[in-house]
């Protein structure tokens, strides 16, 4: 017995409209970007002996640039130290009033979430070169600006680290009349010490990495020794200071990337 083979159903309508929607806003997304940012791959292949015509001139190396670095590549450090430090400090009361399982009222909760994403929106190139406006030249501009930098952002990971704990210990500590910070200390901070921990180290290292750049507002640190080097067109020395915080960063993220392995 033969018969037509049987068809399978047309796909339904709504989700290939989505689809061909999806990639629609993509490709129009992608077309007014090029437009407004004047992309073009044309300028940029015409650039390409450019880029290697600078890297050239930082050749040979100018080695006796490392006795200037080492004070500003000391501060740049500090200020990362300090503004992780006192920042880390900071978030931890906006850590548990942003938590859902931890704050005692839903209108602080929302507040205090509203407050960090208000703060998260401003980059903290933009915070130091505030500060340096208030607190004039110098490092102080540049730990304020990571302070508030850390703060904001451990405050965010500390909270969705605290509502994804088990509640068990919470429930147990309530039933036998615990407070609410004692709840905290015993039934949340054990749960997350180590969790938190992890994300400073991560932090401190995106810190130092910030903390080159902040000198460029005159905010302290290295950045302002590789503005100078830049405005002169040092580029041997400039190569050099590079070579170094490269190196720094390196060496950090290793120790702190072996910390945490051994933390969580």
């Amino acid at each position: 017995m033969t018969g037509s083979p049987p068809t399978l159903p047309p796909p339904p309508l709504l989700p290939r409209l989505v689809g061909i929607g999806s990639w629609a806003i993509f490709l129009a997304l992608f077309l007014a970007s090029a437009h407004f940012t004047n992309f073009s791959l044309q300028t940029l292949a015409q650039g390409i002996p450019d880029f290697f015509a600078f890297f050239g001139k930082m050749w040979p190396l100018d080695w006796r640039a490392l006795p200037e670095i080492g004070q500003p590549l000391l501060e740049t450090l500090q200020i990362a130290y300090l503004g992780t430090l006192f920042g880390g400090i900071l978030a931890i009361p906006f850590i548990f009033l942003g938590s859902r399982n931890t704050t005692a009222n839903p209108v602080v909760m929302w507040g205090v979430r509203g407050f960090l994403t208000l703060v998260r929106s401003v980059p903290d190139l933009l915070y130091a070169a505030i500060c340096v406006g208030i607190l004039s030249f110098g490092p102080l501009p540049g730990v304020v600006a990571i302070v508030i930098f850390t703060a904001s952002v451990l405050a965010k990971l500390g909270s969705e680290t605290v509502e994804a704990i088990d509640p068990g210990p919470l429930e147990a500590l309530q039933a036998v009349g615990a407070g609410r910070i004692q709840q905290i200390v015993y039934g949340v901070v054990p749960q997350i010490a180590a969790t938190m921990a992890s994300y400073v180290l991560y932090i401190f290292e995106i810190n130092v990495r910030a903390s080159t750049v902040l000198g460029f507002v005159g905010a302290g640190g290295i950045g302002q020794l590789l503005r100078t080097y830049l405005s002169f067109f040092d580029y041997r020395s400039t190569a050099v200071l590079i070579l170094i915080v490269f190196g720094v960063v390196l060496l950090i993220d290793a120790v702190s990337s072996y910390a945490r392995s051994k933390l969580i």
